[in-house]
């Protein structure tokens, strides 16, 4: 009788090692003796144990991050990139992700900064600071292409972060003031011209008009009184200095006759 109990829980110990409950986000491909056989849904499943094996691939949507790797763009200047990829496994084809490649996530980063590398090479500094979305579509559709024999799907790939030496920072710094000032002087002067062609006109139209002049200057005087500075400024039109200076000039010959 003990010989049938032991019996019984073995082969109760080898069904329940074959047991398998397999999540929504997963999918198990199940091998025979070594040979692909079929892919396990979700729901509670069975395989016969020591014959067959499963393999457990999640199918949901993987952030992989590649590390920092140094890269040369193409003013020959060193400039550390890491970046951040994107990808799912196709769900109909995930014994082909098993079957066809070996450590998925090493495969797809070493790809992704191998092809980092060639993609920053293709620009100026300048131009992958500005463009970095443009260098993260290509490096995309490189990786997207190569990673089609694997049944993997990459949905984005993003630089996350592109370090350049101190010494460069403190010249492209210097170069922005640079151009920062600039531009400043180029409003200043185009604000300057403006202001001078205005009183131009204002005093072509003063000279042409009699009596212009003096009304401005009354006119300015006014302003002047309003304000409550203890400081009084007079203005006096250059032709009634004239006059005074003549006037001046006729007294001082008649009082030598």
């Amino acid at each position: 009788m003990a010989w049938w109990l032991v019996f019984i829980c073995v082969v109760v110990f080898y069904l329940l090692c074959g047991i398998k409950v397999v999540n929504q986000y997963e999918r198990r491909v199940v091998f025979t003796l070594g040979k692909y056989s079929y892919i396990l849904n979700p729901w509670l499943k069975f395989i016969w144990p020591i014959i067959q094996s499963s393999i457990r691939i999640d199918i949901r949507e993987k952030a992989v991050d590649i590390p920092s790797q140094e890269a040369m763009t193409k003013d020959n200047i060193s400039c550390n990139v890491n970046a951040v990829i994107y990808y799912r496994i196709k769900e109909e084809w995930v014994d082909r992700a098993v079957i066809n490649v070996r450590n998925l996530d090493y495969a797809m980063t070493q790809f992704a900064l191998t092809t980092m590398r060639n993609i920053v090479w293709q620009f100026e500094l300048d131009e992958l600071l500005e463009k970095r979305e443009e260098a993260s579509k290509r490096i995309k559709e490189i990786v997207d292409e190569k990673s089609d024999s694997w049944w993997v799907d990459v949905l984005s790939v993003e630089l996350r972060d592109i370090s350049i030496p101190d010494d460069l920072k403190r010249t492209i710094w210097k170069q922005a003031e640079a151009e920062r000032e600039k531009r400043a002087k180029i409003i200043t002067s185009e604000w300057e011209l403006q202001s001078a062609e205005n009183l131009k006109k204002a005093a072509e139209m003063l000279a042409k008009a009699p009596g212009a002049l003096h009304l401005r200057t009354l006119q300015s005087i006014n302003d002047l009184s309003s304000d409550e500075s203890n400081t009084t400024i007079w203005m006096i039109p250059v032709e009634i200095l004239d006059a005074v200076k003549a006037f001046g000039e006729a007294q001082k010959k008649n009082a030598e006759k």
